[in-house]
């Protein structure tokens, strides 16, 4: 005889700040899999919170490249920093090949573009939740080239901290207002900037930003 303790429950957290869109992959998930429990987040610091919450209980994050607190790909590096062990699925209307193919170089674990039916966005995330790597059968995708590579390299070497601070440094912030909007000394930015440089192998805050620019996606903020 089963019991409610023997039913497992699948926890999918969605970063997404429209309405509709969570509104119907709500549906499609309670549909497809009724077991599944959805946290519906509108920006990348409810994200955050909601996984920090469940460290050990959320099985799939979706991420739309495009809200508020996130810059392209810059959410992706945050998550995979904080929690790497969590599989994140990039959930956009941009599905051009190289931004999908810089999602999986960079270490989405599937890129689920907005304008697939419902039901095939179901089975998509049922394929990530079963441990593949999905993203639509594009034939342009193919091994990221070394540069790629190397950029992805790059960043993942950068502290959730740094990389906040990678992106104020791209909306032209100084050191003052950083450590304004982080509560930390101005010190200890200028050290958080120094590993920055250091880190992407540049030696000022403009080819630093220049080199986020990489992080950007067409139509996103995240810009030199």
């Amino acid at each position: 005889m089963s019991s409610d303790a023997d039913i497992t429950t699948t926890t999918i957290v969605i970063g997404d700040d429209h309405p509709l869109v969570q509104a119907a992959l709500r549906d499609a998930l309670g549909r497809a899999m009724p077991e599944a429990a959805v946290i519906e987040c509108l920006d990348l610091d409810a994200v955050m919170a909601a996984v920090a919450a469940r460290p050990d209980g959320v099985d799939l994050v979706l991420l739309d490249l495009n809200m508020p607190g996130t810059h392209g790909f810059a959410g992706l590096f945050l998550m995979l920093a904080h929690h790497p062990t969590v599989p994140v699925a990039i959930l956009s209307a941009l599905q051009d090949a190289d931004t999908i193919r810089r999602a999986l170089a960079y270490g989405a674990s599937g890129y689920i573009p907005k304008s697939l039916s419902m039901a095939a966005m179901a089975d998509a995330i049922r394929a990530i939740l079963a441990g593949d790597v999905w993203a639509p059968p594009l034939s342009a995708l193919d091994t990221p080239e070394a540069d790629e590579a190397e950029a992805a390299r790059r960043f993942a070497s950068l502290s959730p901290q740094q990389l906040r601070i990678l992106t104020m440094i791209v909306d032209g912030k100084l050191n003052k207002q950083i450590a304004g909007d982080l509560n930390v000394s101005e010190q200890t930015v200028k050290v958080h900037v120094s590993s920055i440089l250091r880190k992407l192998n540049v030696v000022s805050r403009t080819q630093a930003a220049v080199v986020a620019g990489r992080l950007a996606v067409d139509g996103d903020g995240l810009r030199p």
